[in-house]
C-alpha cells in the first residue's frame, strides 16, 4: 500500500461539504485519482483513527474556461471522496 498522504491529499472544505460533516457526518476529500475505496478507507482510519461506515468516491471533468484573449484553458482533473464516519465520530481540521 502507498503511504497514505499520497492517497488523501486534502480535505475539501466548501459549503455544502461543511453541511454535510454536521449533519450527516459525512466528511469531503480530494484523492488521488488513481486511488479506490478501499485504500481511501483504510487511509483515513489510519490518519484519524476513526471508523469509516461508507466511501462514495467522484471524478470531476476539468472544467473549460475562456481567456480574455479568446483561448480556452482547462481546469484540474479532480477526484473526490466522501467518507462517512460512524455515529458518534468527528473530525477536527483545526480551521
Amino acid at each position: 500500500m502507498r503511504d497514505v498522504y499520497q492517497i488523501i491529499l486534502s480535505p475539501r472544505i466548501t459549503e455544502k461539504g461543511t453541511f454535510l460533516s454536521e449533519k450527516q457526518n459525512q466528511y469531503v476529500f480530494e484523492v488521488a485519482r488513481d486511488a479506490n475505496k478501499i485504500e481511501i478507507r483504510k487511509a483515513v482510519e489510519k490518519i484519524w483513527k476513526k471508523k469509516v461506515v461508507k466511501v462514495r468516491t467522484l471524478a470531476t471533468h476539468p472544467k473549460k474556461y475562456r481567456s480574455r484573449w479568446g483561448k480556452y484553458t482547462y481546469g484540474p482533473k479532480v477526484k473526490k471522496a466522501i467518507v462517512t464516519l460512524a455515529e458518534g465520530e468527528k473530525l477536527d481540521f483545526g480551521v
